[in-house]
């Protein structure tokens, strides 16, 4: 048989291969899409959830759908726990207020570049190098929380206390706000918007981070701005990340000081109810 013959063959045959692992690998995700949706809420999972101001502002609707997205994220993540065990409630609450944000937004993915989230019970020591004016120092660094390479790492004792009692802010929120950040494939601030909006966006929110950055470089007459706080203004993402807190935190005094943000933030996220506001202002934790 001609040699040509034969590798139309071989190419033929590797093609049909192919085709049936990746028929095979469909149907079985199809098979545990339909079991995940033919589980049914236990209610101990909304007894967590009716501790948080959150759920409670949710509509009848609202409550069904987002259940529905949270079984499915607990059951297509991988929850590892550092020297803790990863419990009901941690997988709950996490999985509630990743969910939370792509309640109102049309799209399908359910963070599925996301495979594992990493839980510790208190914060992470880290160390790392900064140059301010050619020098150099070593610094020590409480992580509450960090979102890189489809894993996000959540301290519990934040999130927790954040999750039942509104403080401005949120590490769930705020690494989930990553995450939708990079589903267009990088991580600038700006997530997967209209194209329609795209200027709008850009301008308002990049304009917004270019005055804080110039009050927490100088670190004085913050005003308003101390609403976001100096880790907002590290960089784009980040600033992205700490107003998603806000707007989902403490939305009314987002819209009171800075309007136009919040408006582009409503006109992506679409969340049209208010949590009670905190009665005491919290101090503002770096991320």
């Amino acid at each position: 048989m001609p040699y040509n013959i034969v590798l139309i063959l071989i190419i033929i045959g590797l093609a049909l291969v192919g085709f049936g692992i990746n028929f095979l690998f469909k149907h079985q995700e199809e098979k545990k899409l339909k079991m995940i949706q033919s589980l049914s809420f236990d209610e101990t999972y909304r007894a967590y959830l009716s501790k948080t101001a959150h759920y409670k502002n949710l509509s009848e609707e609202e409550k069904k759908k987002i259940e529905q997205s949270i079984l499915l994220f607990i059951h297509t993540k991988e929850f590892i726990g550092v020297n803790l065990e990863a419990t009901d409630e941690m997988k709950i609450i996490i999985a509630f207020y990743a969910c939370l944000l792509l309640l109102h937004i049309k799209t399908s993915n359910c963070y599925d570049n996301l495979k594992t989230i990493v839980i510790y019970s208190h914060p992470i020591v880290t160390k790392a190098i900064k140059s301010f004016g050619g020098i150099y120092t070593k610094e020590k660094f409480f992580i509450e929380g960090q979102s890189a390479n489809n894993t996000v790492i959540i301290s519990w004792h934040e999130a927790k206390k954040e999750a039942y009692h509104l403080r401005h802010n949120n590490v769930i929120i705020h690494e989930f706000a990553h995450e939708i950040d990079f589903m267009d494939g990088e991580i600038d601030g700006i997530p997967p918007i209209e194209k329609s909006k795209y200027n709008e966006w850009t301008h308002v929110l990049f304009q917004e981070f270019t005055k804080l950055k110039k009050i927490a470089l100088k670190n004085r007459y913050w005003g308003k701005y101390k609403l976001l706080g100096s880790y907002a203004a590290t960089n784009e993402a980040e600033f992205f990340a700490v107003v998603t807190e806000r707007y989902f935190e403490s939305p009314q005094s987002l819209k009171k000081n800075f309007p136009e943000l919040y408006d582009e933030l409503d006109g992506f996220y679409h969340s049209d109810y208010y949590p009670t506001s905190p009665t005491s202002k919290a101090p503002i934790v770096k991320r």
